[in-house]
């Protein structure tokens, strides 16, 4: 538990590739335990800023600051989940989260690889190898390795992205339902506006690059949240708005 109260503090980060400026001065915090989705425009430099946050970039200007400490470069207490994935495909399920907890001081690694696949609802999978798995499934592995280790910090970019809208909703879901039951601080980086209304406590809505945070949007609705309810509605229409659609 971190007695500061902004778990990430964003301050003035910048950067540039050459003469074209990707990000323009981007600042915000991130309290302990918040959900907060970042939304904007395709290209505008949404994963640059999350890679600079998570510590894998430099920024030309700016700090981050976890748990009010400035960071250097990517932090064990944060794990990353992309549209790449991260799953060793030489591994099975279970192995690969034995791998994940390999480095860690955890006790008991079986009992707590085993919970995991269990809270995934991969119970049964253990034994198979990633290419016997659908895309679902290979999202759920990735995201029961990144949550075995207990991470402070969850950094997801576009994590559903590759998947069909039913089982991207699917995955939302499941990932709410961990966590209401475990405490994580999430940071998420979507296009998706719906799955921002659906998951986050904040929602920030970036601007074209250079890109700076152009609007934020408090989301006081209780989970389960239904996309239906007319709250969620008005704001997936101001958020539009602000994304000049």
């Amino acid at each position: 538990m971190s007695t500061h109260p902004h778990k990430i503090t964003v301050d003035g980060i910048g950067k540039s590739f050459g003469d074209l400026s990707v990000v323009g001065g981007v600042s915000f915090d991130v309290r302990d335990g918040e959900f907060v989705a970042i939304v904007g425009p395709s290209g505008c430099g949404k994963s640059t800023l999350m890679n600079i946050i998570a510590g894998f970039e430099r920024a030309d200007r700016g700090t981050i600051r976890i748990d009010g400490v400035e960071r250097s470069g990517p932090s064990r207490n944060g794990i990353m989940i992309s549209q790449q994935g991260s799953v060793f495909p030489w591994l099975t399920v279970h192995e690969n989260l034995m791998f994940a907890l390999s480095g860690t001081r955890h006790g008991d690694k079986e009992a707590r690889a085993h919970r995991y696949i269990e809270l995934v609802g991969l119970a049964g999978f253990e034994k198979a190898y990633p290419h016997e798995l659908s895309g679902g499934m290979l999202k759920r592995v990735e995201i029961a390795r990144a949550l075995v280790v207990k991470p402070e910090i969850l950094y997801m970019d576009e994590p559903f992205s590759a998947l069909d809208a039913l089982m991207s909703l699917r995955m939302q879901t499941e990932l709410r339902r961990i966590l209401d039951e475990e405490r994580h601080t999430v940071l998420l980086i979507t296009h998706d506006v719906e799955e921002a209304i659906f998951l986050a406590d904040r929602i920030l809505v970036l601007s074209p690059r250079p890109t700076v945070i152009q609007t934020s949007f408090q989301v006081d609705m209780p989970h389960p949240r239904k996309l239906s309810d007319p709250r969620a509605q008005e704001l997936r229409e101001a958020i539009l708005k602000e994304l000049g659609l």
